[in-house]
C-alpha cells in the first residue's frame, strides 16, 4: 500500500456531546444519557447517546419519544454547543502538543500526522495514542478512539469500523493484510463516501462488501461514474495521498494548550506564574509555525472539571496580531484578573486564535516590538539547541512553576 512511511491518526471523541455531559454531571455516570435538541419536545432528535444508552438501542437521529420507549430511564439533556466547541478546541490543543500537523475533520474528529514527531516522543504509534487518549480523558473527561494508518483514509476507516470494537479503542492498519482482514469484509454501506443511493447502485452490481469494491476493475467503475468511480476504488483499497493540513477552511485557526495542576492553586501569584509559562509555550509554537494571533482565550476550572460553577472562560482581542510572549502574557493577565473569582484553580487553558502569517506585521511607534521579537527568537534558539529548560524566566524557578515538570513529561507521564 502506498505511503507506508507516514503515520496518520484519526482521533474520534466517542459519543462526544454525551461524553462532555457525563463529565460535567458525575451523578449520571452509570445512567443512560442522551443529548437531545429539546428535551421537553417528544419529537426532538437525539443528537448523541452514551454507551449505556446505545446498549438499550438508543440511536443518534431518532426521536426522543422512540428513545424513551426503548429506555424509559434515559436522562435527556439539552445541548450546550458553546461548551462542545470549547472542549473541542481544548482537545485540539492537546493534540498540538505532539505535532503541529493537526487537521480538524469535524467538531469531534481530528487527524494528526505524527510521522515527523513520533521519534521525539519515543515508543510505537499505539503507545503514543494511549498517552494522548489518557490525557484527553484526564483533562476533558471524554474518551477518544484512535484509528492509525499510513494515510487519512486508512486512519478514518480503521477508527470508524474497527476501533469501536476494541477494548482500548485503538487500532492500527500496519500492512496490506491488515487492511484486507479488518476492512474488506465490512458491508459496502459502511465505507466512507457511500450513501444510501450509491449503496443501491453498488448492490445492483452485486458489490456487497468493501473488499468486492476494491477488487472491481477501476476501469469499470470509471466508465460508470467517472472520476467518482476511481475515488471509490481508491478508498476501498486504502489509497490516499492527501496531506494532513492545519490550514483548511474548516479548521478553527488557533493554537491551544491545557495544564492540570498538581494541586489546587489558591494564590493569584501562583496561577499567574503558570499563565506566563503557557504564554511562553504558545508564543514559541506560534513563532515556529510563522503565525501570529489576533485573539487570546483564557479558561480555568476547579477540581471537579474544566467547566464547573467556579470556572470561567474569557476571550479578548489583541491590540495588534502578535506572537510576542510579553504581549500575550499582558492580555492573559487582564483576562484572568477579569474572570477569576478567587476560587481554587486546578486546570488552566490558553489559546491563541485568528492566526495569520507573521511575515507582515504592524510595527508600533510607542513600543519596541522588534526588540521583543528578537529576544523571543533568541530564547527559542537556545531551547531548540539545548532543551526546553535550558533557559527559563525567573518565575519558572518558583514552587508554583510547572515548566520543568512539563518538559520532563509526555502526556502527563514521565519520559
Amino acid at each position: 500500500m502506498p505511503g507506508k512511511s507516514r503515520v496518520i491518526m484519526l482521533v474520534d471523541m466517542e459519543s462526544f456531546y454525551a461524553g462532555v455531559e457525563k463529565s460535567r454531571h458525575p451523578e449520571y455516570r452509570e445512567r443512560p444519557l442522551a443529548v437531545v435538541g429539546e428535551p421537553s419536545v417528544p419529537s426532538s432528535a437525539v443528537l448523541a447517546a452514551c454507551a449505556i444508552a446505545k446498549r438499550h438501542g438508543v440511536r443518534t437521529g431518532e426521536r426522543l419519544s422512540s428513545a424513551l420507549a426503548k429506555c424509559p430511564d434515559l436522562v435527556a439533556i439539552r445541548p450546550r454547543m458553546g461548551e462542545y466547541i470549547e472542549i473541542s478546541a481544548l482537545i485540539a490543543g492537546i493534540l498540538e502538543a505532539y505535532t503541529d500537523l493537526v487537521e480538524p475533520y469535524s467538531i469531534d474528529e481530528m487527524f494528526m500526522d505524527v510521522t515527523g514527531s513520533l521519534r521525539l516522543h519515543g515508543g510505537s504509534p499505539e503507545e503514543l495514542a494511549r498517552l494522548v487518549q489518557s490525557r484527553i480523558a484526564v483533562e476533558t473527561g471524554v474518551r477518544a478512539r484512535f484509528g492509525i494508518g499510513a494515510n487519512k483514509i486508512q486512519a478514518k476507516l480503521a477508527c470508524d469500523l474497527v476501533a469501536k470494537r476494541t477494548e482500548n479503542g485503538i487500532i492500527r492498519i500496519h500492512t496490506k493484510k491488515d487492511w484486507e482482514t479488518l476492512i474488506w469484509p465490512e458491508p459496502i454501506r459502511h465505507m466512507w463516501g457511500v450513501g444510501s443511493r450509491m449503496e443501491k447502485h453498488l448492490l445492483a452490481l452485486r458489490i456487497l462488501s468493501i473488499g468486492e469494491l476494491a477488487r472491481t476493475p477501476v476501469t469499470k467503475l470509471k466508465k460508470r461514474w467517472g472520476v467518482n468511480g476511481e475515488v471509490l476504488w481508491r478508498v476501498a483499497n486504502g489509497m490516499d495521498d492527501s496531506p494532513v493540513s492545519p490550514w483548511t477552511e474548516r479548521e478553527q485557526k488557533q493554537i491551544g494548550t491545557t495544564i492540570t495542576l498538581p494541586r489546587l492553586y489558591r494564590e493569584a501569584g501562583e496561577i499567574e506564574t503558570v499563565l506566563l509559562e503557557l504564554c511562553t509555550e504558545i508564543g514559541r509554537r506560534a513563532r515556529r509555525m510563522k503565525r501570529m494571533g489576533d485573539s487570546l482565550s483564557v479558561g480555568a476550572g476547579g477540581e471537579g472539571g474544566y467547566r464547573r460553577s467556579e470556572g470561567f472562560h474569557r476571550r479578548g482581542i489583541l491590540p495588534d496580531p502578535s506572537d510576542i510572549t510579553a504581549e500575550l502574557y499582558r492580555e492573559a493577565l487582564r483576562l484572568f484578573r477579569d474572570g477569576w473569582d478567587g476560587m481554587p484553580v486546578k486546570r488552566l487553558h490558553l489559546s491563541l486564535g485568528g492566526l495569520l502569517s507573521s511575515d507582515v506585521y504592524q510595527p508600533s511607534l510607542f513600543e519596541d516590538r522588534e526588540r521583543q521579537r528578537l529576544l523571543d527568537r533568541a530564547m527559542d534558539e537556545i531551547k531548540d539547541r539545548f532543551g526546553e529548560t535550558a533557559i527559563v524566566r525567573g518565575h519558572s524557578l518558583t514552587k508554583a512553576a510547572r515548566a520543568q515538570d512539563r518538559a520532563d513529561k509526555i502526556g502527563g507521564h514521565y519520559k
